[in-house]
């Protein structure tokens, strides 16, 4: 069309400014999601045994949270292997800019100019890990599906561990007063009784007679 401006062409520096602010974004919903997923572990906690529905919700929410936490750290990460790529290949082109330079200062020395062929095998490299990139890239970034179909079963096994770990914790913290007296063992032997004297009197008269 007649009078259709054309838009400007992104630089090195503005896509790794926007970048960088995007981490920033998702660094803070990947925060906020950790302090959700630990607010729904002590809710679960509270819960117990004693609310067992309102323990397993807490729990479905926790693993929500999770899966997104799972997904904003694959796409941090795929933003962060562009950025670096970004960051590489302005790199790059800043060094092949000193190159030119000296290329034109050495052009007074030498009148055969460099191989252009190299500068060419140079260039398809870059090309074909930028595409191996952009492979990488999508292959992380793919949205993963969540369902609702949750095993209550491997919730409650987790519900009860939570359960006999806060008794054994609660054992552990007992003041050793508040435990039951046990019987006290007898340290002597038992005194004889009257009647006992008497047969050992006995047997030793007897003893005697016989001798």
């Amino acid at each position: 069309m007649f009078g259709r401006k054309k838009e400007p062409q992104a630089t090195t520096g503005d896509a790794i400014q926007k970048l960088r602010g995007t981490e920033e974004m998702l660094q803070k919903k990947s925060d906020f999601l950790e302090a959700k997923i630990i607010q729904e572990t002590k809710n679960a906690k509270a819960a117990g045994m004693k609310n067992k529905r309102a323990a397993l919700n807490a729990l479905k929410r926790k693993r929500r949270y999770e899966e997104q936490l799972n997904k904003i750290d694959g796409t941090l990460a795929t933003i962060e292997f562009q950025r670096e790529a970004l960051e590489n290949a302005n790199t790059n082109t800043e060094v092949l800019r000193n190159m030119g330079y000296a290329a034109k200062a050495l052009e007074g020395a030498h009148k055969q100019v460099g191989d252009v062929d190299k500068v060419h095998d140079l260039m398809d490299d870059i090309a074909e890990q930028q595409d191996l990139a952009n492979e990488i890239s999508a292959a992380i970034s793919s949205p993963m599906g969540f369902g609702n179909d949750v095993d209550e079963d491997e919730l409650l096994a987790e519900l009860e561990g939570m359960e006999q770990e806060e008794m054994d914790r609660q054992f552990l913290d007992m003041p050793s007063a508040a435990l039951p007296d046990l019987p006290s063992v007898p340290t002597s032997a038992p005194a004889k009784t009257k009647s006992t004297v008497e047969e050992d009197e006995d047997m030793a008269a007897l003893a005697a007679w016989a001798t």
